[in-house]
C-alpha cells in the first residue's frame, strides 16, 4: 500500500524554524520526484518546493526562496521541508507530494500536517 506520512509540524513563533518530513512506503522512492505545497484556509494550494528523483535538482516558490530547502535522503525513504523565518502569513497544511519521474499518471499525496505561526 503506497503511503506518505508528514511530521514535524506544529506551533512556532515567528521568526522560528522547523523541519518536516514526509516519509513514503509501499513505492520505489528514488524514482519519484517529490514536492511539498501549502494551503491557507480558503485559499488555492501553493508549490512550495520540488525535488527531482536523485536529489539533484531543487525549485521553490519565490515567496519561500532563501527561507526553505528542500532535501531528501533516498536510504531513508523520506524527503523533508527546512522552513525557517516562519512567518503568520505561511500558509498553515503542508503537504507532501510523490510523483513517478517517468509515469506522470503515478502519483500520491500524504494527508497533510498543520504549521502554526503565532507570537
Amino acid at each position: 500500500q503506497v503511503q506518505l506520512v508528514e511530521s514535524g509540524g506544529g506551533l512556532v513563533q515567528p521568526g522560528g524554524s522547523l523541519r518536516l518530513s514526509c516519509a513514503a512506503s509501499g513505492i520505489t522512492f528514488s524514482v519519484y520526484a517529490m514536492t511539498w505545497y501549502r494551503q491557507a484556509p480558503g485559499k488555492e494550494r501553493e508549490l512550495v518546493a520540488a525535488i527531482t528523483s536523485a536529489g539533484g535538482s531543487t525549485n521553490y516558490a519565490d515567496s519561500v526562496k532563501g527561507r526553505f530547502t528542500i532535501s531528501r535522503d533516498n536510504a531513508k525513504n523520506t524527503v523533508y521541508l527546512q522552513m525557517n523565518s516562519l512567518q503568520p502569513t505561511d500558509p498553515d497544511i503542508y503537504s507532501c507530494r510523490a510523483h513517478h519521474a517517468y509515469i506522470p499518471r503515478l502519483n500520491c499525496w500524504g494527508r497533510g500536517h498543520q504549521v502554526t505561526v503565532t507570537p
